[in-house]
C-alpha cells in the first residue's frame, strides 16, 4: 500500500484544508492551555495555595507525568494497529529490571536499552498471544501483567542478593542520567514564581521547573512524543499501522502485511512501556525495587483513552494525572485547592454543553461542578487517606465524563485472521 505524504497546499497555491484544520486545531490548543493556566492562577490566589503552582509541585508533576506519558504512548502504538495491550503494567515492571541490572553492569544509557529490551519482550509474549494465536487481548494483557510481576521478583532475588546496595527486592545505588539546568534564567523564574502574580507567576513556575535540573530523560521523552506524532499521521509508514486498526481487512487488500505492522507496533509499544520503567527507576527513583510500576501503567492507558488515542491528548491527560499524583504528595491544603479547580472546570464543560444545546451532558456535569464546589466551600482541608486515592479517582472521573466522545479506532481489540472480511 503506498501512500503520498498528505499535501500542505491546494492546487491554487494556498493552504489545503487538512492544514487549516491542524492549523485551528493548534490554535485552540494553546488557548485551552492558556485558559487552564488563567483557572489555576485564580484558585491559587483565592484559595490561598501557593503550592499548587510552585516550581517544586510542577516539576513533581513532570516527574509523575513522564512515565504515564510513555506508557500511554506505548498504548497508542498497539491500539492505533488494533492491539489492546493492557499488559503496559507488566511491560513497566521489566522495564524497571532491565533498567536496574543494565545501569549497574554497563551505566544508565544502556540501562535505558535495557529497559526498552526487557519491555520488548513483554510487547512480543503479547504479540505472539493475541497476533499469531488470537488470544484475546485483555486476558492475554492481564498474563502479562502476572508474568512480569513474577519475572521481576524472580531475577531481583537471582541477580541482585549479592551485589553491593541490592537485596532480594531492590537494587540503589544506581548511576543516575544527566541533568539540565539553563543558569540565570532558572533563577530568574523562580524569582517571578515567589511574587505571586497573577498568571506571570503561574507561567514561571512551570518554566522554572523546565529549566532547573531537568533530567535529559524528559527531554528524550518529548522527542519521542514528537517522533510518534510525526512518524504516525505524517508517513506512509504510519497511514498503514493505523490502517490496520480501523479496517484490517481493507489494508490487506491493498497489500499491507497486517501481522507484520501489528507486531512492529506492539513491540514498539512494550519498548516504549519498558521505558517508562526505565523512567521511575533512574530518574523518580534512586534505584529499583519489586512492583515499582505501582498501577502506572493502567493510569497511562487511561490517558491514552481520555487523550482520544492522539499523541498530544496523551500527553494532556498524563500531565493532568501527574499533577493530580504531585499534588497530593505536597499537602492536604493543595488537594483541597484542587477541589475548587475541578469544580470550575466541571462547571465549564457544563456552560460548554448547554451552548451546544446537550442538555443530559450539560446537567451531568453541572451537578458534579456543584458537587465538588459545594465540598470547597463546606470544608476546610481533605482527609490524608484520601489523598493517597486522588490520581486514581481522577483516572475514574475523567473517563467517566469524556466517555461519550471518544473514538477508538474501528477494529481495536479485535481478533484479525489473513482473508477475513470485515
Amino acid at each position: 500500500m503506498s501512500a503520498p505524504a498528505p499535501s500542505t497546499t491546494t492546487p491554487t497555491g494556498g493552504p489545503s484544508p487538512l492544514a487549516q484544520r491542524y492549523a485551528r486545531a493548534r490554535t485552540k490548543g494553546w488557548l485551552l492551555v492558556l485558559g487552564v493556566l488563567a483557572v489555576v492562577s485564580l484558585v491559587r490566589i483565592v484559595s490561598g495555595t501557593d503550592d499548587i503552582t510552585s516550581e517544586a509541585t510542577l516539576r513533581a508533576a513532570i516527574l509523575a507525568a513522564c512515565p504515564i506519558l510513555l506508557a500511554g504512548l506505548g498504548g497508542l502504538w498497539s491500539e492505533r494497529a488494533g492491539v489492546v495491550n493492557i499488559g503496559l503494567e507488566g511491560q513497566m515492571l521489566l522495564g524497571t529490571w532491565g533498567a536496574a541490572y543494565f545501569t549497574y553492569w554497563y551505566g544508565p544509557w544502556h540501562g535505558l536499552l535495557g529497559a526498552a529490551l526487557l519491555g520488548a519482550i513483554g510487547g512480543l509474549l503479547h504479540a505472539v498471544a493475541t497476533v499469531t494465536f488470537g488470544v484475546d487481548h485483555v486476558v492475554s494483557g492481564v498474563a502479562i501483567n502476572i508474568i512480569g510481576l513474577g519475572a521481576t521478583t524472580f531475577m531481583a532475588e537471582a541477580f541482585f542478593s549479592d551485589l553491593q546496595y541490592g537485596g532480594p527486592r531492590q537494587l540503589t545505588g544506581l548511576d543516575p542520567l544527566p541533568y539540565v539546568t539553563v543558569p540565570g534564567f532558572s533563577d530568574a523564574m523562580v524569582w517571578l514564581n515567589d511574587q505571586g502574580w497573577f498568571l506571570v507567576s503561574d507561567v514561571a513556575g512551570f518554566l522554572a521547573a523546565l529549566s532547573t535540573k531537568l533530567s535529559v530523560f524528559t527531554i528524550l521523552i518529548v522527542l519521542l512524543v514528537l517522533l510518534t506524532s510525526w512518524v504516525l499521521w505524517r508517513t506512509p509508514f504510519g497511514l498503514r499501522l493505523r490502517a490496520c486498526g480501523e479496517s484490517p481487512s481493507a489494508a490487506e487488500s491493498l497489500g499491507v502485511n497486517v501481522y507484520l505492522y501489528k507486531y512492529v507496533a506492539v513491540l514498539v509499544s512494550g519498548a516504549f512501556a519498558g521505558l517508562g520503567g526505565a523512567f521511575l527507576a533512574l530518574v523518580s527513583a534512586s534505584g529499583f525495587v519489586t512492583n515499582q510500576s505501582g498501577g502506572r501503567g493502567y493510569i497511562g492507558l487511561a490517558a491514552m483513552i481520555f487523550g482520544n488515542w492522539t499523541p498530544w491528548g496523551t500527553v494532556g491527560a498524563s500531565a493532568m494525572f501527574g499533577y493530580t499524583d504531585a499534588l497530593r504528595l505536597r499537602s492536604p491544603e493543595a488537594v483541597h485547592a484542587l477541589l475548587l479547580l475541578v469544580a470550575l472546570g466541571l462547571l465549564a464543560m457544563a456552560a460548554l454543553r448547554g451552548w451546544r444545546k446537550q442538555w443530559v451532558g450539560a446537567g451531568l456535569f453541572g451537578v458534579f461542578g456543584l458537587a465538588f464546589l459545594l465540598w470547597y466551600l463546606l470544608t476546610d482541608t481533605v482527609p490524608r487517606e484520601f489523598t493517597g486515592l486522588t490520581p486514581y479517582l481522577a483516572t475514574l472521573l475523567v473517563l467517566s465524563l469524556a466517555s461519550q466522545r471518544l473514538r477508538p479506532p474501528a477494529a481495536d481489540g479485535l481478533v484479525y485472521r489473513k482473508g477475513s472480511v470485515g
